[in-house]
């Protein structure tokens, strides 16, 4: 079992400068230049195989262990929000109107340090680790794709095939000091919908001789509703949120079309099935009922992230003879949130592990996407610990 806590700590300097750097200067989805740019840098300075380019503006750093054995990804996610910063930190965005408002810049500076440690413990690695520096986890950001898929079609999973991928996430749910390591789903699957509606524009004083899509959006609105509480067991989890709507130029102006949009959110992919299924009939059923015509597109943004029993296992393993036993959580932690890392686990057993990054004393406790979110910079050197050890211990296996 392998254990490179001392060495997190002994590098913290490092890494919590690079993390710093990256939160002054973040940048969007497939606009990572500069952060790409010092990523492959700092690979190269270590002798690895960098590779840039991959997914757009992803990067790949590749080391290859002294004896002969699997290769295994880890993967770092490199993006930005846009939202405008609010925290008053020293080390706030420069940029303004985008922000590192979900951890990446942590994620990132954990994966630089992390190759340094492994690069240096190459002569003990059984096998192959690929550093995978991901853009655009956030959405697909105007592309056809997000990051993960569109690094998975430039051929990251392959030469040489990944066997096996961890991955992590500074979670400011949860205090510094907790870990959570456990076979099962993780983040939900999700999907985009878009509805839009037309009926026939009119004016305001005379609906009797419109077709109003308005009204027609608003039953619609209603009904979703009833779809999780109606047709979706209540021990499986699912959402359908309908996050806008957009109609209407005048107050005086019946409009000619509305359009709603909005997310899904399941694990199951029965209950996936299902959703979607009465998704549809409940949409067409009412704009046929109020003679609307309707045009339905949803688009699946990433698949749930299920983590694979085994490597689950080790990766448990490895975190109980890190820290305390105590501070890790093995049962099921879900949340309705998305992560594209989904696709990669699809290809390749994986386990994806959270690291508590929140310090109420600290004021340091506000919700991912939040505009004064910022982590205890102290939960890094559990990031870079427990995934250099857990990745070492991986090839051991």
């Amino acid at each position: 079992m392998s254990n490179f806590l001392k060495q997190a700590q002994d590098l913290f300097p490092y890494t919590q400068a690079m993390r710093r750097d990256f939160h002054m200067h973040p940048e969007l989805g497939f606009n990572e230049i500069r952060t790409g740019g010092i990523v492959a840098k700092e690979l190269e300075s270590l002798g690895l195989e960098v590779t840039k380019g991959i997914g757009k503006t992803g990067v790949v750093g590749f080391l290859e262990g002294a004896k002969p054995g699997p290769t295994i990804l880890l993967r770092f996610d490199m993006d930005a929000l846009p939202i405008t910063e609010d925290t008053g930190a020293e080390y706030s965005s420069t940029n303004n109107g985008v922000m590192h408002a979900c951890g990446h810049d942590g994620h990132t500076a954990i994966g630089l340090t992390v190759a340094k440690i492994l690069n240096e413990y190459k002569d003990n690695l059984a096998g192959n680790i690929k550093f995978c520096f991901q853009p655009s986890e956030e959405g697909t950001n105007g592309e056809e794709v997000g990051g993960a898929l569109m690094m998975i079609r430039d051929g990251v999973m392959e030469s040489p095939k990944v066997e096996k991928t961890l991955s992590l996430h500074l979670w400011n749910d949860k205090p510094l000091g907790w870990i959570h390591v456990a076979e099962g789903p993780v983040f939900a699957g999700a999907e985009l919908f878009i509805v839009k509606l037309t009926g026939k524009g009119g004016h305001g004083a005379a609906p009797e001789t419109t077709i109003d899509p308005v009204v027609c959006a608003a039953h619609i609105v209603t009904a979703l509703q009833t779809i999780v509480s109606r047709n979706v067991p209540a021990l499986k989890p699912a959402v359908i949120s309908v996050t806008s709507i957009h109609s209407g130029t005048a107050f005086n102006v019946i409009p000619q079309t509305a359009e709603l949009n909005g997310t899904i959110r399941t694990f199951d992919p029965e209950i996936r099935t299902l959703v979607l299924q009465r998704f549809d009939e409940v949409v067409r059923s009412i704009a046929q009922a109020m003679n609307c015509e309707v045009e339905i597109i949803i688009k699946q943004v990433t698949a749930p992230v299920i983590n694979e029993g085994n490597v689950s296992a080790s990766v448990l393993e490895t975190a109980q003879g890190i820290f305390p036993k105590d501070s890790i959580e093995s049962n099921q932690y879900l949340t309705m949130g998305a992560e594209d890392m989904g696709y990669m686990q699809e290809k390749a057993d994986g386990c994806y592990f959270m690291i508590g990054s929140a310090n109420a004393e600290k004021n340091l406790n506000y919700n991912h996407h939040h505009p004064k979110f910022d982590f205890d910079e102290s939960a890094l050197v559990n990031g870079v610990a427990l995934m250099a050890s857990a990745a070492a211990d991986l090839l051991k296996k």
